[in-house]
């Protein structure tokens, strides 16, 4: 069964979609929540931010006995997660600039991650792989 994206496609939008990348998909979540509607310089500062251990991202949702940071409840730093969100961003960035679209007033319409495959580690264990679907959508914002 192929997968069906979530969003249509407009003529002024681009989309880059990660299937079965090896991140968690509860952080996943959380990250595509921080970033939807966010225009794309500033949800690109805000994904390296979090590689670089400097602005969390807000757990509002998978936060059970997780640590508060300053200035809001539970957050985190899901750093490999935000490695892979970001390539796909600048993706979809590419994407939109080869389809002639201005990248300069971009926006994130939407951001999405779903159940990926499942898969298993190699043993004896038998202990389950991380695997998520992330899309996003980026379209020209009002000039």
């Amino acid at each position: 069964m192929a997968y069906q994206y979530a969003v249509k496609e407009t003529g002024n939008a681009a989309r880059a979609v990660g299937l079965a990348l090896p991140i968690s998909r509860k952080q996943s979540v959380m990250i595509c929540q921080s970033i939807r509607g966010l225009a794309v310089p500033k949800a690109r500062k805000l994904l390296e931010d979090v590689i670089a251990m400097k602005k969390p991202i807000r757990f509002t949702r998978f936060n059970g006995d997780m640590g508060h940071k300053a200035g809001m409840a539970a957050g985190s730093f899901p750093v490999t997660a935000c490695k892979q969100i970001l390539m796909l961003l600048k993706s979809a960035e590419a994407n939109a600039q080869f389809k002639g679209l201005s990248t300069a007033g971009l926006m994130v319409r939407s951001a999405t991650a779903h159940k990926g495959p499942t898969a298993y580690h190699f043993g004896r264990q038998r202990t389950k792989a991380k695997r998520t679907h992330v899309e996003l959508v980026l379209e020209e914002g009002k000039k």
